[in-house]
């Protein structure tokens, strides 16, 4: 009996017991993949780009590298890995992309050299490695993620932090590897975007594992033409990386001397734990109360259930998430905009 013949006794009789079969049938697509316990959002900032000036191949483009990393981070937390493992995959795949702010691609300082900044964070034990103006470390996530586990110590700096990183083996480049001839020269078919997103174009993750433990991540290379030495808010923690399981993991890209002034991520989570907002109300106020001090950006926000949040008061904000019931959406403009795949 052939293979064809024992699918079709099978269905004959899955009919005749009224069973709806065909549901089992339908393709998993992209957008509806088979859900888990877990979820990931990420971003690759926010910034004053403009719908009507991004072409649709530009567009494209941000959302295949948006897309490239949420599938690196989803693949961990699919095969059993922690949040930290995912927030670790995405963010490393971005400092590789040169289309972000962050690792390979950065801006440029006042210096016409590129110092970056990251931080990471566990939302099980609260432990954190952040580190700020590191000029050689290929993969600055990797480097705050080491500082987390193989030091007593939070937050490094600039030689001390690089010092660190060789004698702990991650690799290191030279500055040269991070600056592109797109952001010496600002010449390019994406030109304008990277003019108009480039100022917050900060890359972050946060994730939910199947143990139920939530972890945060951010970096970037600050903002174009920064003084030297200038340090945002992606690396403090509470500022642009937030993580506790009592609460929620946050991300934040925007205008860092703000963000740092209205503790934004931090506010996020006090308002959720303390206050007890809803995940969207407490997201919308966080990045309001940084507003109205005069500075403009966004959070992604994810919580323990699930829920995720991802609000900011600039034009647009590269992002894309996985929910637990395996949705998924990558945008850059409004929520509803056409073409999210």
């Amino acid at each position: 009996m052939s293979v064809l013949d024992v699918l079709r006794g099978a269905f004959s009789l899955l009919f005749g017991l009224g069973v709806l079969c065909w549901v089992v049938l339908v393709p998993v697509t992209a957008s509806a993949q088979t859900g888990s316990d877990t979820a990931l959002l990420i971003h690759g900032g926010a910034g004053g780009m403009s719908q009507d000036a991004m072409s649709e191949a530009q567009q494209r483009t941000y959302k295949q590298a948006l897309r490239r990393a949420l599938t690196a981070g989803n693949g961990v937390l699919q095969d059993g890995g922690t949040a930290l493992d995912a927030v670790e995959a995405v963010i490393t795949t971005m400092e590789s992309d040169t289309l972000f702010n962050a690792g390979r691609g950065a801006v440029l300082t006042s210096q016409n050299t590129v110092e970056l900044d990251a931080a990471i964070m566990d939302g099980e034990t609260r432990n954190a490695g952040a580190l700020t103006g590191v000029k050689t470390v290929k993969h600055p996530i990797r480097l705050a993620r080491t500082i987390m586990t193989e030091s007593e110590h939070v937050m490094m700096a600039q030689e001390g932090a690089e010092t660190f990183a060789e004698e702990h083996g991650l690799e290191q480049v030279k500055n040269d590897y991070f600056i592109t001839e797109r952001r010496r020269s600002g010449a390019g078919d994406d030109a304008h975007v990277q003019k108009t997103a480039e100022k917050f174009g900060t890359v972050g993750a946060v994730a939910l594992d199947q143990e139920g433990n939530l972890a945060a991540g951010t970096s970037t290379g600050g903002i174009s033409n920064k003084r030297f030495g200038r340090i945002g808010d992606s690396p403090i923690v509470g500022a642009g990386t937030y993580a506790s399981n009592e609460s929620v993991a946050v991300s934040a890209t925007g205008q860092g001397e703000f963000y740092i002034r209205s503790v934004a991520a931090h506010n996020v989570a006090s308002r959720v734990r303390f206050g007890e907002a809803s995940l969207p109300e407490a997201a919308q106020a966080a990045v309001e109360e940084a507003e109205a001090l005069g500075g403009v950006g966004g959070v992604i926000v994810l919580d323990p259930e699930g829920n995720m949040a991802m609000p900011f008061t600039t034009n647009g904000m590269f992002r894309a998430y996985v929910d637990t019931e395996g949705n998924t959406a990558v945008r850059i403009f409004g929520a509803q905009e056409d073409g999210d795949m």
